[in-house]
This record gives C-alpha cells, structure tokens and sequence, in this order.
C-alpha cells in the first residue's frame, strides 16, 4: 500500500514495522518519523487506524483469556531466537502439539 507520493520514511517501511508502534515496542525517534508520515500519507494512516481498531476489538474480546505458560514460554523464545537472528526450528508451538492427543 501507498501513496504513490514520495516521503522520507517509505511506506513499506511504516507497515513493515506497524505493530512495533501499536505495541509501544518501538524508539522515541522512530515514533516521531512515522507520526510524520501518518501525517502525509493518509493511506498508512488508515492502515494504522484499521490495525489500530482491530488491536482493540482482540483485546476486548479475547483480553481475559489466559495463555498457557508453556505456550508463552515457547512463543517468547522464537522471538528471542528471530531478535537475534537465529534460524527459527520448524517445531509446532500451538497448544497440544503434535504428540498431544487432543489434536486431530
């Protein structure tokens, strides 16, 4: 998505990292450039709306639902591993992996 106008913060770049800024994961300075940008190119703005919405609508709906600790502990450590460049193991981290038998 975008413009079609040049800006100095491209617009792959701003989506690329759009969920670091929802999620408050994201520098001072870099905030800052992409504000900037929201500001001049109004498709990434709704783009950061709609994401924004969709973020809040989660979790409204599924906010009190408790992770499993495992499943947490699993998750936290691929983005560990993908943080510092590691290849990521292709094993399933969803609940009841493949040797569970509550999967189907």
């Amino acid at each position: 998505m975008s413009c079609g106008e040049p800006h100095e913060t491209d617009c792959s770049e701003v989506l690329d990292h759009l969920y670091e800024l929802l999620d408050g994961e994201m520098p001072d300075a870099d905030c800052t450039k992409f504000e900037v940008h929201f500001e001049e190119c109004s498709p990434c703005l709704e783009m950061y709306g709609l994401e924004q919405a969709v973020k809040k609508l989660v979790k409204r709906c599924c906010g009190s639902d408790d992770v499993p600790s495992d499943l947490r502990s699993k998750v936290m450590g691929r983005i560990d591993l993908i943080r510092a460049g590691h290849p990521v193991p292709d094993e399933d981290v969803t609940v009841g992996g493949p040797e569970s038998p509550d999967r189907e």
